[in-house]
């Protein structure tokens, strides 16, 4: 990160929109082939981060933070701001407006995505030419996956190289376009948090080493077989590879979540889709979301009445969703408004 960023010129107000991701899965956890973890994972159209960030008016010594979802969100985004004034440097107040945020703790990525809508809104108010990956090394994200960070970037098919010692932010190895055609249906258990914080550390430190042969199966799954089907838009391998990868990462995270799926509601629901057509199923991260890819829209509306028919009278949210191929967007805002529609 520069130690004194270049300036530009900055408007008074800026609302940025950010995607939110599935994470299809790690490809070695703790480097049984030499680098840990590495990701694959997928912008998509539903679920954004949306907030404004303003100059408060000069009288105010202290900005306001409005539309938080909860007191532990609020408390984030202060602390969010606290490490971004450390890092760039104190300036006038900041007003911060939260207009969308996926539901905390489900697996799509709400905490990188709004660390780094903040971090840019910010940088942009006050002139500061920061990349996302300078933001994400002031606010601590990125130190599993790059998913996240990269899907904010540019949207689409993300893969990441892992860590390896010396590793700041995993490499960006492949990005590509997803077919706009295929769909994913999102399900959601509403009365479930995936694992984060402490105890999410504490669950990946229980877990056994991971086999070196599966870590090699699965880079040959996504090398080889979900990276191809999805260049050549051929939907049956690509979902036939991805089921192979969710099995097998999910049954090594069952010991810690409860099984390959950390919801029995959405397990049920998943997996009925599974049955009645071809379906690219499995959970993001930790959960509960979880989700099934299919070829078309049509295909979505069956999947969504499958899963229903399961899954009755439990706490479920059902999102159809396509990817989004591109990443972050932002745009000037006037004083008092959400923001102008110009990019």
């Amino acid at each position: 990160m520069p130690t004194s960023p270049g300036r530009l010129s900055p408007p008074s107000a800026i609302t940025v929109e950010s995607p939110a991701r599935l994470h299809l899965g790690f490809i070695d956890p703790n480097a049984s082939l030499g680098r840990a973890f590495g990701s694959v994972g997928l912008a998509i159209d539903a679920h954004s981060t949306c907030l404004t960030v303003r100059q408060a008016p000069a009288a105010m010594h202290h900005g306001r933070i409005d539309g938080a979802a909860s007191v532990a969100q609020r408390e984030r985004i202060e602390r969010h701001l606290a490490a971004l004034q450390a890092a760039f440097g104190a300036g006038p107040a900041l007003d911060i407006e939260l207009h969308d945020t996926p539901r905390a703790h489900t697996g799509l990525g709400s905490g990188t995505q709004l660390a780094l809508a903040l971090g840019t809104a910010f940088a942009r108010v006050r002139g500061l030419d920061a990349s996302s990956a300078d933001i994400a090394r002031v606010l601590s994200r990125g130190l599993r996956s790059g998913i996240g960070i990269h899907g904010f970037d540019h949207g689409g098919l993300i893969v990441d190289g892992g860590r390896a010692a010396g590793t700041l932010l995993p490499p960006l190895i492949a990005r590509q376009d997803f077919p706009e055609a295929w769909r994913v249906l999102l399900i959601d258990d509403t009365s479930r948090e995936g694992l984060h914080g402490d105890d999410e550390k504490r669950g990946l430190a229980s877990l056994a080493p991971f086999p070196a042969h599966l870590a090699a199966h699965l880079s040959h799954l996504v090398l080889m077989r979900i990276l191809p089907a999805v260049a050549e838009r051929d939907f049956a391998p690509f979902a036939d590879a991805l089921c192979d990868l969710q099995q097998t990462i999910g049954e090594y995270f069952a010991p810690v979540q409860g099984g390959v799926f950390a919801s029995p509601a959405v397990a049920r629901a998943i997996e009925a889709v599974a049955a009645e057509q071809k379906a690219g199923i499995g959970q993001t991260s930790w959960g509960p979301v979880g989700f099934a890819f299919v070829e078309s829209a049509q295909d979505a509306e069956r999947a969504l009445a499958a899963a229903r028919r399961a899954a009755p009278g439990a706490s479920l949210n059902y999102t159809i969703a396509a990817a989004r191929n591109r990443g972050a967007t932002w745009r000037a805002a006037a004083p008092g408004q959400r923001g102008a529609d110009a990019a």
